[in-house]
C-alpha cells in the first residue's frame, strides 16, 4: 500500500466504533488489509482500538495508529499527560501520529500553547509524528513558524467530491504536509451520485470506491469508516480502481463547497 509522509494511504476511521461491535469491526478491517487506524480522545474508543489491534494478531509495527488531542487538553501542562493516558488506553508505548483535533475554539488557548506541547510529546517519544486537523492556511503557516518546516506530517480535513478544498490542499502540498481526508464519502451520499455511478460502472466498481480512488489518485490519505462488514471490504477495494484523466476531470466538476462538519467553534474556513 502506498504511503504519504509515512501514513498508509488508505486507513480506517474509527469514529462511532465502540463496544464489542466496534472492536470486531476494527478487527475485521485489519483482517481485510487496512494497516492504519485513526482514533481520537474525543471518540472515547481508544481502548476498543487497542483491543482490536491485539485481537488481530498483527505486530504493533504493522499497524499505523493515529490519535488526536481533545481541546480541553490544550491547557498548559495537560497535553502530554493526556497523551500518556491515551497510550495506556491503547496499550502501546507510542503512537505513530498525534494530531491537534481542532484549533482552540474561539482562541481560548493561544496556538503556541498547544503546538509547543505537541512538539514536546514527540520529543518525549510518545508519538513518532505530529500533525493537525481542521487547520486553515493561516494556522498551518503560523504552526510552521512556531515549529519549523517539516514538523507537521499531515492536516486532516473534510474533503470529498462535494468539498474539494483545493486551495488548502495545494497549500499543504506546497509545504510537504500530507492531506488526510475525513468524511471521504460525504456521509455516504456519494453512493447515489449519477456521475460517480457512471464512472463506477465503467470500471466495474462502486461509487464509493470511485470517490476513494479519486482521493488516492491525488496523493491524499483517506480514512473511510463503516460498521457494515461488506462495506469494510468494498472500501478497501478502492485500491484496485484506477481512474483516467476524464474520470478525474468529471469528478472535479462535482465540487459544491458542501461542508458537512461545521460546528460553531470552527475556524474561519479558507
Amino acid at each position: 500500500m502506498d504511503r504519504i509522509n509515512g501514513l498508509p494511504a488508505l486507513g480506517f476511521g474509527t469514529f462511532g466504533r465502540k463496544g464489542e461491535d466496534g472492536i470486531e469491526t476494527m478487527r475485521l478491517a485489519l483482517e481485510t488489509g487496512y494497516r492504519h487506524l485513526d482514533t481520537a480522545q474525543m471518540y472515547e474508543n481508544e481502548e476498543e482500538v487497542g483491543e482490536a489491534l491485539r485481537r488481530s494478531g498483527l505486530l504493533r509495527g504493522e499497524v499505523w495508529l493515529t490519535t488526536k488531542i481533545n481541546m480541553p487538553n490544550f491547557a498548559p501542562g495537560k497535553l502530554v499527560p493526556s497523551l500518556e493516558e491515551s497510550l495506556e488506553k491503547l496499550g502501546v508505548d507510542e503512537v505513530d501520529l498525534t494530531l491537534i483535533h481542532w484549533p482552540s475554539p474561539n482562541d481560548e488557548y493561544e496556538l503556541e500553547t498547544y503546538m509547543t506541547q505537541i512538539a514536546e510529546a514527540k520529543e518525549k517519544g510518545l508519538t513518532r509524528h505530529i500533525g493537525v486537523s481542521n487547520f486553515t492556511i493561516a494556522l498551518i503557516d503560523q504552526s510552521i513558524g512556531l515549529l519549523g518546516e517539516g514538523a507537521l506530517a499531515t492536516n486532516q480535513v473534510e474533503l470529498h467530491p462535494y468539498l474539494q478544498n483545493r486551495k488548502l490542499a495545494e497549500h499543504c502540498k506546497s509545504k510537504d504536509i500530507a492531506v488526510t481526508c475525513y468524511q471521504p464519502l460525504a456521509k455516504g451520499t456519494v453512493s447515489d451520485d449519477p456521475k460517480l455511478v457512471e464512472i463506477a460502472d465503467k470500471h466495474g466498481a462502486t461509487a464509493p470506491q470511485v470517490a476513494l480512488a479519486w482521493e488516492l489518485a491525488q496523493g491524499f490519505v483517506t480514512i473511510p469508516t463503516t460498521s457494515n462488514a461488506d462495506r469494510v471490504a468494498e472500501n478497501f477495494g478502492a485500491l484496485n480502481v484506477t481512474l483516467d484523466d476524464d474520470d478525474m476531470a468529471a469528478i472535479g466538476e462535482l465540487d459544491r463547497g458542501q461542508r458537512r462538519i461545521d460546528p460553531d467553534t470552527a475556524p474561519d474556513w479558507d
